[in-house]
């Protein structure tokens, strides 16, 4: 059951925030990154892929691949508490209270910290500047080895799942094969699958870079590993998850 990483290739989406930043909700953003007709054209692409191949092409798309709690906090204790500093003296004299009162600060502090706490969360530009890069790159590293085996990429009768991972809020693709495809095809091969995808998203193409690299995968794994008689399919084509990790 162990699935060997044959390109776990990552590479970051710069212009996906160019979708929205407003406060938009993620459900919202998701359907405007890949809409319906688009997820049927992803479709028709990797069924033709595999009509090829013996192996097995998944693309899934999430809107993030972990929720980074510690970022609503951080932010709202960024935002607020100098804020709450600035206003006490003016408020303690307004409220006979002095200039420093502990407790005129608290109660200016905490509504200030709900509220930015919320905005955070909600403001996925003003979210991304309270987490790492590096964090987000191992969030989306696991999320996409979770899923791998979640989705039965492991379990396909010659090892040949290939997953083809895009996560909408990291701005990250990553791919995974599994140890059949890495006994036969070097890593390298997968950094041309994720740079057509980046730069196709970055272009405002994400369907059309998908669905090339699609196309890629399968006449890679069309030469390794070409389509057998009886050979049937074993996985769902796409997935689209629009709620939270």
């Amino acid at each position: 059951m162990a699935v060997a990483v044959a390109g776990s290739v990552v590479e970051e989406l710069q212009a996906v925030g160019r979708l929205g930043v407003d406060g938009d909700s993620m459900k919202d953003l998701m359907k405007r990154f890949i809409s319906e007709a688009d997820q049927h054209k992803i479709e028709t692409c990797v069924r033709e892929a595999e009509s090829r191949t013996r192996g097995e092409i998944v693309v899934m798309v999430v809107p993030a691949s972990y929720r980074y709690p510690m970022a609503g906090l951080l932010g709202a204790t960024a935002f607020s508490f100098p804020i709450a500093l600035a206003l006490t003296p003016a408020l303690g004299g307004l409220f006979w209270a002095g200039p420093s009162n502990l407790w005129v600060f608290l109660a200016t502090l905490i509504p200030l910290f709900l509220v930015f706490h919320e905005a955070v969360k909600r403001v996925h530009i003003l979210k991304r500047c309270f987490i790492r890069g590096k964090e987000m790159e191992e969030e989306v590293r696991e999320a996409a080895h979770i899923q791998f085996f979640r989705k039965g990429l492991y379990r396909t009768r010659d090892e040949t799942g290939v997953l083809i991972y895009i996560s909408f809020f990291e701005r990250r693709v990553w791919v995974l094969g599994d140890r059949g495809i890495n006994a036969m095809i070097p890593e390298a091969h997968w950094n041309g699958v994720v740079a057509t995808i980046v730069q196709a998203i970055k272009d405002g193409r994400p369907a059309e870079g998908i669905c090339q690299a699609v196309v890629e995968v399968g006449g890679i794994l069309q030469e390794k590993f070409p389509i057998r008689r009886g050979d049937q399919n074993e996985l769902e084509n796409l997935i689209v998850e629009d709620g939270p990790p």
